[in-house]
């Protein structure tokens, strides 16, 4: 048994040394040495034919400026069968050193096998030659990528323009199939790309005082977000160019070569300036540009507990979504909500335009008129280097009908107690007009008609008590009459103020959906953030309530939720209000 296995072993080791022996990975490059201005091939070769998922190394070091390529080379010679596959990089060094180009890996039979990375020497820039007739030359002189920048001196928060132009000369032609290698990134600025989405228009133009075709690549609109010098990246692309050459066809035109050329708009650096200390509103919140202003409301009179629409709106050219806007403060009497914002801005070759509204919802609960004070906007207006202040118009709401509060109230009795005083002041003294005098000689209690009342009284009450007792029994004893009476009781209790206000959709259906919660929340002890339909559902049929019921009353809140945008009859408000009615009596009779 142990030979047995030993030979098992033997075999396996066998094996393998020679499955690794027939399948061979490597790497190859065209040069070990090379100048960071020269660029040289990487070639990854297998030698076995079913080897996939080939992943290249991270090129760390290094930019990728061609492929990857891929080919396949299968021969017989002398009987002899050979089959090579390989991936080829051209790739340029970043930097002055010595770098390895990493290991590639690829999948054979399940397994992973790795290239051998290989030692790269980078030395200094070394001068090309200018060979009118070498293509890479030619190609190097005849094509631009120039960024231009609209203002090289804004303010903090002052849009700026980067317009991407690529100019090429009329002895060379490219197509639409060029790369990006490096994209701008833009650390520290607010950036919105406005691409030309390959409809790119030719222009003609001047570079260098020659005359030139370009197209405009890609304007970029940004913000800076920060002060003092910051940098643009570059933007880098491949692409591939054709070059005519010495040679002609037989028709006598020029034959040409494509080459491939990395261009790059290079660095741009920009002097951001701090906004002006000198002058600058307590108010300011960071807007920059030219705006309007503008509060305006949906409705200026209404009744206590309807709503209102408070918007407060900014429109114009700037940083429209880069700055908070006013906060709008209202008396205390009226019930505000958080603001909605809505933005309606797009971003042009000069910055953001459009407007920026933020709407409250505003719902008095008290009678009264209510002034809603001036709201001050302050912004920088980079023309004319100055802040600017506008300030919204007094808003008055008129609440006609209501309850009147307690202060109003003390007003009202201190005007008339006021009045009083005065009327007192201006004559000698205060006359009564009703006397309230008592009758010195007092009459005695003794046998009057009050005396023999309260006397009989308790006796005549005594088959009232008998009656009245005998009936309660009765009452009692009749547990599903007692059960209905209640829940009816209890319905109508929650439902009372949305009985008040049948007359108004908008607040009749608020207050039978405060209604329907507050009877959750009274018997089935959960709070408001536990209001999911579902949660309710699970929670009334938890408690013996009948499905039919529970769909009854999650229809009803679902009432309440769309009459809110939709108008309703007052036959289907009373029909809302006699279901709730129903619907509760129902649960409370049927809960455990």
């Amino acid at each position: 048994m142990k030979i047995l296995k030993f030979y098992i072993f033997a075999f396996i080791l066998l094996t393998s040394q020679i499955f690794y022996a027939q399948i061979e990975f490597m790497t190859k490059v065209s040069k070990n040495k090379l100048a960071v201005n020269q660029r040289f091939r990487v070639e990854f070769s297998v030698n076995m034919q079913g080897a996939d998922n080939f992943k290249p190394p991270s090129f760390a070091n290094f930019k990728v400026v061609g492929g990857p390529s891929s080919s396949v080379n299968q021969s017989w010679i002398n009987g002899k069968a050979s089959y090579s596959q390989s991936y080829i990089y051209i790739v340029e060094p970043k930097q002055v050193g010595e770098f390895t180009v990493g290991a590639a890996s690829i999948e054979y039979k399940d397994e992973i096998i790795k290239s051998n990375p290989v030692k790269i020497t980078v030395t200094t820039a070394i001068e090309i030659p200018k060979d009118p007739n070498n293509p890479e030359y030619i190609a190097q002189q005849n094509i631009h990528l120039v960024a231009e920048v609209s203002n090289s001196n804004p303010y903090l928060n002052e849009a700026i323009t980067v317009v991407y132009k690529m100019y090429v000369s009329h002895d060379v032609s490219i197509t639409s199939n060029w790369r990006e290698i490096d994209t701008p990134k833009y650390a520290d600025f607010w950036s919105q790309n406005i691409d030309a989405k390959g409809n790119y228009k030719i222009y003609d133009g001047k570079f260098n005082g020659e005359d030139y075709r370009y197209v405009i690549l890609r304007t970029t609109v940004l913000y800076p977000q920060k002060t003092g010098e910051l940098n643009i990246e570059p933007l880098t692309l491949d692409i591939p160019i054709d070059v005519p050459g010495s040679r002609r066809d037989l028709f006598g035109r020029r034959l040409t070569t494509r080459v491939n050329k990395t261009i790059s708009a290079g660095n741009r650096t920009i002097d951001v300036k701090p906004l002006p200390i000198e002058g600058k509103p307590d108010n300011f919140t960071g807007a920059v540009g030219n705006f309007n202003f503008s509060v305006t409301t949906n409705k200026n009179t209404l009744d206590a507990n309807e709503s209102l629409e408070l918007s407060t709106k900014v429109t114009g050219n700037g940083n429209l979504k880069l700055f908070q806007l006013p906060t709008a403060k209202l008396p205390s009497s009226l019930e505000v909500y958080e603001p909605v914002r809505s933005d309606q801005v797009r971003t042009v070759r000069t910055g953001m335009t459009g407007s920026v509204t933020e709407t409250y919802i505003v719902v008095p609960q008290f009678k009264g008129v209510y002034p809603i004070r001036p709201i001050n906007f302050s912004y920088f207006d980079p023309k004319t280097e100055t802040y600017k202040s506008i300030s919204s118009e007094e808003i008055i709401i008129n609440v006609e009908n209501g309850p009147v509060t307690v202060q109003q109230v003390e007003t009202t009795e201190d005007q008339g107690r006021n009045q009083t005083d005065l009327a007192s002041q201006e004559q000698f003294r205060y006359i009564k007009l009703k006397a309230e005098l008592e009758p010195i000689a007092q009459s005695s209690f003794f046998k009057t008609t009050l005396f023999w009342s309260l006397l009989s009284g308790p006796i005549l009450l005594i088959p009232l008590f008998i009656i009245g007792g005998k009936k309660r029994k009765q009452r009692l004893a009749d547990v599903e009459g007692n059960k209905l009476r209640k829940a009816n009781k209890l319905a109508r209790k929650y439902l009372s103020e949305a009985k008040k206000n049948m007359s108004s959709q908008v607040v009749f259906y608020d207050a039978l959906e405060r209604a329907l919660h507050n009877y959750l929340k009274a018997k089935l002890n959960i709070e408001t953030s536990d209001f999911a339909k579902e949660k309710i559902s699970s929670l009334l049929i938890e408690q013996g309530v009948d499905s039919s019921k529970v769909e009854e009353f999650v229809e009803l809140l679902k009432s309440c939720e769309f009459a809110r945008y939709t108008p309703t009859s007052d036959v289907t408000i009373q029909k809302d209000y006699n279901k709730a009615v129903e619907v509760i009596s129902a649960i409370d009779k049927q809960m455990r």
